[in-house]
């Protein structure tokens, strides 16, 4: 079972639609019974980081998708919810994330207009079954203020707006993306049906 939680921040239906686009069959539930049978479990956000920590933490989910993500389960981020992979955030105080990826969530500094809003293209940094349908140069679409500072070790591709920002990474089973797969057109979607063939 395919799981898109639901923790009260993230565009859940759009991004159910577009993975049943690419075969990928997906339920929105916040139900632990369910989250603990899930194969994959998918953490969409969008929003303040501290609003979407404090209720992952506050309702007993982070500890749970800490426990799945231990047994080999697929947590895959997107946007806000990548961010939430990592150690811990600087946007308007200092947050606890999952640390299920080594770094921290700063924000983007010396840019003409933050946020980062629009079109932007990507750099593939390592090969891997994940972006087997992706170039660099290809375009997504983006939308945040904030980006992961880490060793880089995880970045599979990466776009560049006055610094290197992981657009999409992977630890292991611990898969993000930094901008919206679901509304990236063509790329977006040749990137969940590479996704649908490493998580089915």
């Amino acid at each position: 079972m395919v799981i898109i939680l639901d923790y009260g921040l993230g565009n859940l239906r759009s991004l159910q639609t577009a993975l049943e686009g690419q075969g990928i069959k997906a339920k929105i539930s916040n139900d632990p019974e369910e989250i603990s049978s899930a194969t994959a479990i998918f953490l969409p956000g969008v929003g303040a980081f501290r609003d979407a920590s404090n209720a992952l933490w506050d309702s007993g989910l982070a500890e749970l998708l800490r426990k799945r993500s231990g047994e080999g389960v697929y947590i895959i981020g997107i946007c806000l919810g990548m961010q939430l992979l990592y150690d811990k955030s600087f946007e308007n105080g200092e947050y606890e994330g999952l640390g299920l990826i080594p770094g921290e969530i700063v924000k983007l500094v010396e840019m003409p207009k933050i946020p980062h809003m629009g079109w932007n293209n990507l750099t593939i940094e390592k090969e891997d079954p994940l972006t087997k349908y992706t170039s660099t140069g290809d375009f997504v679409y983006f939308v945040h203020s904030y980006y992961a500072k880490s060793s880089g070790d995880e970045i599979l591709a990466y776009t560049e707006y006055g610094e290197k920002i992981p657009a999409v990474v992977r630890k292991g089973n611990i898969i993000g993306f930094q901008f919206h797969p679901e509304k990236s057109s063509e790329v977006g979607a040749l990137l969940l049906k590479a996704l649908g063939e490493i998580i089915l």
